[in-house]
């Protein structure tokens, strides 16, 4: 099977992961999917618990060091609550990939956004929208994060479903991403709900479980 970092085209330099539905999950399957082709740098513009299984540095003179020897690393800054925010350094091109969590969903499958976010990095080359195809059939109240914003976005009520065409909706209407991925797809249902997303976007979309280690291009 194709490696999931070639379906979602990641490239050397920056690739920022936003939405919801798993963004955590698919950033460090990507950082080991890339470890045999160059350097990878984890970290993020957000706040994400530092990684049980990776070396993680604060400090700059650390980096390169820990690259070499390691060849990917997380970078961040530890804050109060003990999770790490955005190096407090220069880091977009400090190895061969820089893989970036660039917002945060509460855990829900869906996201909508406030006027600040997501925090993508200035030179970031690809947005990946995370979507969780087990949030289709839910109310927007339940599955979204920001579901006020959603439900507006989608011009409908908040206890309505989330179909593939609010999904779309939502998604076209913020416009944020390059490609999406739909994680969290496990049954036959879901899978015909994402033929529909598909037919309603333009841009590419793979889908699949990262749980399961199964994904394929659905457009």
């Amino acid at each position: 099977m194709e490696k999931l970092c070639d379906l979602l085209q990641v490239k050397p330099g920056v690739t920022a992961l936003i939405g919801g539905g798993g963004k955590t999950s698919l950033l460090y399957h990507l950082a080991e999917e890339l470890r045999d082709r160059g350097t990878v740098l984890v970290c993020t513009t957000t706040k994400i618990w530092p990684p049980e299984y990776l070396p993680v540095v604060q400090d700059e003179d650390e980096l390169t060091e820990a690259l070499s020897r390691f060849g990917v690393v997380c970078a961040g800054t530890t804050t109060e609550q003990g999770k790490l925010a955005a190096p407090n350094f220069p880091w977009d091109n400090r190895a061969d990939y820089v893989l970036v969590e660039a917002d945060g969903s509460a855990g829900r499958p869906f996201k909508a956004h406030e006027s600040w976010e997501p925090v993508i990095p200035e030179h970031c080359q690809n947005t990946i929208l995370v979507l969780g195809a087990a949030g289709f059939g839910k109310p927007i109240s339940e599955v979204a994060h920001r579901p006020a914003i959603y439900a507006k976005l989608a011009g409908v009520p908040e206890n309505c479903s989330v179909s593939p065409a609010v999904a779309a909706e939502v998604v076209k209407r913020e416009g944020l991403h390059n490609r999406i991925f739909v994680n969290q797809t496990d049954t036959e249902k879901e899978w015909i709900q994402i033929d529909e997303l598909a037919q309603l976007l333009d841009c590419p979309i793979v889908a699949g479980t990262l749980r399961d280690k199964f994904w394929k291009n659905v457009k």
